[in-house]
């Protein structure tokens, strides 16, 4: 969601913080703004409705700092306006605060606190920022304003802080609980983002922070308290990643870019996750600890749940454990009976969803394992769990997630298929799954060298239509779920996933004369149940797309899909959805790479 930057000691602060700003758009956002000074009694604010694009536009050449902060906002409270984006100014004009998160008490707080100041905004925000004047009119400086505010925020507020004091411009004060923040270090600079991309390009050094930190940053030093208010030292990590890895390059948007990159992604889990005999790697410990269990939960948000969905087919075929898989935002509020010995898996492509995060801090207070599939190293959920497993599949920078899909996929594939060897369970020791990856990479390379007769598809039966359907049984009707959640996303398509048996139990009535459905066939067992329920629909004047994997392809298929391992078909599957999704956004005029009202990160619940 909302994307923080922060620099101290650097004379081109201005261009340090639109570059990071331009690095985080991949979250979503609607506003934007920064905050600069000079260290001599010079200091700018500049804030636009829209797009960083529309930001550099208003930064004049006399805008220049050594100091800064800037955000991107994805509202939560008050309309998109120029009025409501960060950074926030106290009255007086002396603090300027960035948040992400929510301040749960923050109407609670105004009515005790602020009852005479003029608020310039609809945020929550902006009521941390007169807080902070509030106490620091009461004689507090500056660090135990910021602290006696964060102490009267309640249980349910979430918060990543970035604060300037225009008295004491090279300062940054800084505290997070519940959403994202880093520290970049440096030498004679530091920094502070919400991801480490936003900073690649001056650091490679982070320092993570933990719920309750409040820290103290100036260009060469960094303070860091625990929520007791110890000092304490954490040593930085080392982000193992070019800054241009996120670049499109020739591409006209990065979520064909990420469609495309799909059969490397599964190469390089081939080199990542297996030795030169085609042995898994996989710590014996966390294998351990899911066989002691007697029941996997599988807890994610979006599209990370529909991997899940997937995931429960394999662990449960090829290692024989029962495998459920829950809606984070549900589970946390509405707890099913457990098992007694429960294992929990986290799917989350940023490591920062809050709704699961929610769900992984109760599951810690019971004790139970857990091990969370990410693909960012050091992110909150993988710290938490007990044990990582990480994608491998690079940046992802569309908000519509594609090659983290199937990266999830395929690393639970690889679990699965382990779990199941060292179970002595006979599906997994007949599934070669290191040679089914070479076979599905082949696949996805098949399907995206086909783009340009998909984009016809997409022309033909999706640019102009107001609903869509994808249907199929099976493993294919949860892709069916993901691949109408790609389509209406990005294209704005009223599109939905159904199991093609219950057509007749009610959807069918929606059918009408012209209307998309889009069967996935490639399961052999329910193959000619889903073409019969595509005769139905045809019957009732739709306009029907077949994805068919070859081997029970029929003449007249649109799109024929490369045989794989029948659980691995997912994999395949999901490439031309995802392309007719791409094309279908394009042909509308959209912006395929952000999409409207939707984050890529969502750090609130």
């Amino acid at each position: 969601m909302c994307g923080i930057v922060g620099i101290t000691g650097k004379d081109n602060a201005v261009e340090i913080l639109i570059n990071g700003l331009e690095k985080l758009e991949y979250r979503g956002y609607d506003s934007a703004g920064i905050y600069v000074n000079n260290g001599n009694g010079n200091d700018f604010l500049v804030k636009v409705k829209g797009r960083i694009a529309d930001l550099k536009d208003k930064v004049t050449a006399d805008v220049k700092g050594t100091a800064g902060i800037g955000h991107t906002r994805w509202a939560t409270h008050g309309v998109p306006s120029e009025t409501n984006a960060h950074p926030h100014i106290s009255e007086n004009g002396r603090f300027y605060l960035v948040h992400n998160g929510v301040i749960g008490n923050f109407k609670e707080l105004r009515a005790k606190y602020l009852s005479d100041v003029h608020f310039a905004s609809e945020t929550d925000t902006e009521v941390i920022v007169q807080m902070v004047e509030h106490f620091s009119n009461e004689g507090l400086e500056t660090k135990e304003a910021f602290k006696k505010t964060i102490s009267v925020l309640d249980e349910s507020s979430s918060y990543a802080f970035l604060l300037m004091d225009r008295e004491d411009p090279e300062t940054l004060y800084v505290a997070k609980s519940k959403s994202p923040l880093l520290i970049g270090v440096g030498e004679g600079f530091n920094a502070v983002c919400s991801d480490s991309m936003a900073m690649l390009k001056e650091t490679h050094e982070f320092i993570e922070l933990t719920d309750g930190d409040v820290v103290v940053v100036k260009p060469d030093s960094i303070e860091i308290e625990d929520k007791n208010g110890k000092k304490i030292e954490r040593k930085p990590f080392y982000v193992d990643q070019d800054a241009s890895a996120s670049e499109k390059g020739a591409y006209e948007h990065y979520m064909l870019k990420e469609i495309d990159e799909q059969p490397a992604v599964m190469r390089k889990l081939a080199t990542e996750y297996f030795d030169e005999n085609g042995n898994i790697k996989i710590e014996a410990d966390l294998l351990k600890a899911i066989e002691a269990s007697d029941r996997i939960y599988i807890v994610a948000a979006g599209t990370s749940y529909h991997a899940g969905l997937v995931g429960h087919e394999l662990f449960e075929k090829l290692a024989k454990i029962p495998t459920e898989v829950h809606v984070s935002s549900e589970f946390g509020y509405n707890m099913p009976l457990l098992s007694e010995k429960p294992f929990f898996i986290y799917l989350t492509q940023s490591g920062e969803t809050a709704d699961s995060r929610q769900v992984l801090v109760q599951t810690n207070e019971m004790g139970y394992p857990s091990l969370t599939i990410t693909n960012v190293p050091n992110s909150t959920l993988s710290r938490e769990a007990s044990y990582t497993l990480l994608l491998h599949a690079g940046p992802e920078i569309a908000v519509a997630s594609t090659k983290a899909y199937t990266a999830q996929i395929a690393v639970e594939a690889i679990l699965a298929k382990k779990l199941g060897e060292e179970r002595g369970i006979e599906a997994a020791k007949d599934f070669d799954i290191h040679l089914e990856l070479a076979k599905v990479a082949n696949a996805m390379q098949t399907m995206v060298d086909e783009k340009h007769e998909i984009e016809e598809l997409a022309e033909k039966n999706l640019k102009t239509t107001r609903n869509a359907f994808y249907i199929g049984r099976s493993i294919d009707y949860d892709t069916a779920i993901e691949a109408a959640l790609k389509l209406k996303e990005v294209s704005y398509v009223q599109t939905e996933g159904f199991a093609s048996g219950e057509l007749k139990h009610g959807t069918i009535a929606l059918i009408e004369e012209g209307t998309p459905v889009i069967a996935i066939i490639t399961d052999e067992k329910t193959a000619a149940h889903t073409r019969s329920n595509v005769q139905e629909v045809i019957a009732r004047g739709a306009n029907v797309i077949t994805i068919v994997s070859r081997s029970l392809s029929n003449a007249g298929d649109q799109i024929v899909l490369p045989d794989v391992h029948p659980l691995l078909t997912p994999l395949v599957s999901i490439v031309p959805a995802q392309l007719l999704a791409y094309y279908t956004s394009k042909q509308r005029g959209y912006d395929v790479d952000k999409p409207r009202n939707l984050a890529k990160s969502v750090t609130v619940e």
